[in-house]
């Protein structure tokens, strides 16, 4: 189902503040996005980056932000869909950061599930992954020689 266009407005809007609080590395701003629930998931790029909880969540993002001297984050595509009070976001974006004085720009896969309450989309659930290494285009799963 799509959304009406000012709630579409409104969810994409969260993404705009993510984008611009992340690339002015404001931790608390961040993770204000985020519902104040004890079930809130955040999972990352990296192996270990599952966090549940708004506190486990911020402090991802001060491990984010403490490791990288400059970031900006670009949405690239979003996509809205909903149900009742919940929304979901599928975008591409690239995060682009200097870590070690070296400039990267990392394309990424988003996803964020948002529930408006009391007329405030925020965030329950957000996803960021990097495509997988060494899957061809037109193939289901990614080649390794690692176990070969």
């Amino acid at each position: 189902m799509r959304l009406d266009r000012e709630a579409e407005e409104a969810v994409l809007a969260t993404l705009d503040r993510y984008a611009e609080r992340y690339g002015a590395k404001d931790v608390d701003g961040v993770t204000e996005l985020f519902a104040d629930d004890p079930d809130v998931v955040l999972i990352g790029t990296g192996a270990d980056e599952r966090w549940v909880g708004r506190r486990e969540i911020r402090r991802q993002f001060a491990r984010n932000f403490a490791e990288a001297e400059r970031t900006h984050f670009e949405w690239v595509s979003q996509h809205v869909a909903a149900a009742g009070n919940g929304a979901w976001v599928a975008a591409d974006a690239i995060v682009h950061v200097v870590v070690e004085g070296v400039e990267r720009s990392i394309p990424i896969r988003f996803t964020v599930v948002l529930e408006q309450r009391d007329g405030v989309w925020v965030w329950l659930h957000r996803h960021a992954s990097v495509a997988a290494g060494g899957q061809s285009s037109g193939t289901a799963y990614p080649v390794t020689t690692e176990h070969d």
